[in-house]
């Protein structure tokens, strides 16, 4: 049985009419460039060969309330977190490596030092990008009766991917309703219950607007990617839109290549790039107006020191950074749990009852002495813990709680908040389809749906926050899965059909 507030889905197809849809949806998306890189050991220096990203083959029902809300939304945290990063002894009281969860988190404290240091040596970053993605599930209320929810999963400052993703797949479901009128299969799905999604240009234009703030326009933007990176056409979309709607060229380079190439001039402290023989006009170098890191989330980026130090070279330039240590410090599960607490509201005033009642319970296993992990134990069954990291794989859930609180040292707690689960609605399914299943692979299943939405903000310590809300994303997995993340494996990339 279906929420209230939301029909059974998917609807009723025959095997012929599933199999039709799927080999529509599947060359629409290796026509359109909604692909991966296949898995390989070591990825070819030069591709080829893609396959369609995992997709669902219905649009997933949404309210339309709901919606509307996530967007508005957008607006407030684009401005919350950007006052966050701005507020450093904040973030050195909740994040750093001499008060906060940097004293036990070893990642968030190296990420820590490396600001403390550029401050220690009077390095300030005047401005700050941020291309930011807030995750939301509905939410069930424990009141009978009661219309669902829109509660926060998180809020991502760095490498918020699936941007572009997110808008081919929203035409190809649009185009699967003008070839096919999904069979006339349910009155739901017509044009204007599909929303429009925008997200490239919207994503584009928040790295141009950093690139004009820069003020030099024969620089490049510079892409951080992950050596071997799957998700590659993803960011490549941003890079042709960059090009062909704000003339802007952008180079692409890993930590690795980065320890070669990049420069810092020391009186200028300009950021070039040493690429000689690959530059147009002969140039043996260029200048780089802004940062974006789709690298530099996870401790994996960092396997040697030096990786540690690229980074810290990139920091020292006055290219602005997408975004800079202190605004993916800002991202952290603690700054989200702590938030919460009545004591934020005083210090950021802009959290007003909107943004609190998009808030699940959260608390830090450190809390009281030994009553946050006593806490924990209790409600188990009911809560997510989660670490200070992104990328997906990293929480534990329900039943696994008891013996991971059994295991995790005293010291460690401070790095991991409970937060109360989300209650997703029960009864709604999609077929989901993974690359290489033919037109067979549209497997059915009971799902659960996250919706994203991108925002960006420019801003400084001098400057009046600019910012937008840009798009959205949606990602369906299995109900039996607990995790969301993409790229790690667990979802499928999906869009909306509204409901009132």
């Amino acid at each position: 049985m279906a929420s209230l507030s939301l029909p059974q889905w998917p609807p009723e197809i025959t095997d012929e009419q599933r199999s039709a849809l799927t080999l529509l949806a599947t060359t629409y998306a290796l026509s359109h460039g909604l692909v991966y890189l296949p898995p390989a050991d070591v990825q070819p220096p030069v591709p080829t060969s893609a396959i369609h990203a995992p997709l669902a083959l219905f649009p997933s029902p949404f309210p339309r309330k709901q919606f509307e809300l996530a967007k508005r939304l957008q607006r407030k945290y684009n401005v919350l977190y950007a006052r966050v990063a701005m507020d450093e002894e904040f973030l050195d009281r909740v994040m750093g490596a001499e008060q906060g969860v940097g004293r036990v988190d070893e990642f968030t404290g190296q990420l820590w030092r490396l600001w403390k240091r550029l401050r220690d040596q009077g390095i300030k970053q005047t401005r700050h990008l941020g291309l930011f993605r807030s995750d939301y599930l509905l939410h069930t209320p424990s009141k009978e009766g009661a219309p669902l929810e829109l509660k926060q999963v998180e809020f991502n400052t760095i490498s918020s991917s699936f941007g572009a993703l997110s808008e081919n797949v929203a035409k190809l479901h649009r185009h699967l309703l003008a070839t096919t009128e999904y069979f006339n299969s349910s009155p739901l799905l017509k044009l204007e219950n599909l929303p429009p999604n925008n997200t490239i240009a919207g994503l584009a234009e928040g790295l141009a607007a950093a690139h004009k703030a820069y003020a030099s326009p024969s620089a490049w933007i510079l892409f951080v990617v992950q050596d071997g990176e799957r998700n590659v056409f993803d960011q490549r979309w941003l890079e042709y839109e960059l090009l062909e709607k704000h003339s802007i060229r952008v180079v692409r380079q890993t930590f690795e290549q980065l320890a070669v190439s990049a420069e810092v001039v020391p009186t200028s402290r300009i950021l070039r790039l040493r690429l000689p023989g690959l530059l147009p006009r002969g140039a043996e170098s260029v200048e780089i107006s802004t940062v974006y890191f789709r690298a530099g989330y996870t401790p994996k980026d960092y396997p040697t020191p030096a990786h540690y130090e690229t980074r810290y070279l990139l920091e020292s330039s006055v290219a602005i950074k997408c975004p800079s240590i202190q605004l993916q410090l800002a991202g952290g599960k603690k700054v989200q749990q702590v938030l919460t607490e009545r004591s934020a509201i005083g210090r950021f005033p802009t959290i007003d009852g909107e943004l609190r009642a998009s808030w699940m319970g959260m608390w830090g296993l450190d809390a009281h002495s030994d009553e946050g992990v006593r806490k924990a134990r209790a409600q188990a069954q009911s809560l997510v813990l989660k670490p200070q990291r992104e990328g997906g794989g990293n929480n534990v859930y329900k039943d696994d709680i008891p013996p991971f609180l059994d295991a995790l040292p005293l010291q460690e707690r401070e790095a991991w908040i409970a937060m109360e689960l989300i209650r997703t609605p029960e009864g709604l399914g999609n077929y989901l389809v993974r690359a290489g299943g033919g037109t067979a692979g549209a497997v059915k299943a009971e799902v659960v749906s996250e919706l994203g939405i991108f925002g960006w903000a420019l801003f400084g310590p001098n400057a009046v926050i600019e910012e937008k809300e840009v798009g959205w994303l949606l990602r369906t997995k299995g109900k039996e899965s607990n995790e969301g993340g993409i790229a790690a494996g667990f979802s499928v990339l999906d869009s909306l059909v509204l409901v009132d």
